[in-house]
């Protein structure tokens, strides 16, 4: 009797720890999916803006761009121009996921607008 009681308690805890795992699993995927979100950018969007536009116009027709993906979109740039702020995209129309576009804003202008490849 004492060897089953301890069999479905442990059962019970090796229950409890998969539902747990499996709930990380689906929130973390979660979270990947939202941060994707935030970068994605349609290739019209890209072609709409032009250096010069008021930064709250442009910012306007995008996602916020700020995910912990940033870093990796950042690679294989261009340099920043000096005393901007930046934010990159990842084009929603490429198969390959590689076309980055930059966004640099200085004095609240669209200073800069760069596509580029991912390396």
């Amino acid at each position: 009797m004492a060897q089953r009681k301890g069999c479905l308690i442990g059962c019970g805890v090796a229950l409890v720890l998969g539902i747990a795992a499996v709930g990380a699993l689906v929130f973390g995927v979660g979270k990947v999916v939202d941060a994707a979100g935030e970068t994605m950018l349609e290739p019209g969007v890209y072609r709409s803006v032009n250096v010069g536009d008021p930064e709250d116009a442009v910012r306007a027709k995008m996602p916020s761009g700020e995910s912990f993906i940033k870093g990796a979109l950042k690679s294989g740039g261009p340099a920043e121009p000096e005393g901007s702020a930046c934010s990159w995209y990842v084009s929603a129309d490429d198969s390959h996921g590689d076309t980055v576009y930059r966004f640099c804003f200085k004095d609240g202008k669209l200073a800069e607008k760069v596509e580029y490849r991912m390396k």
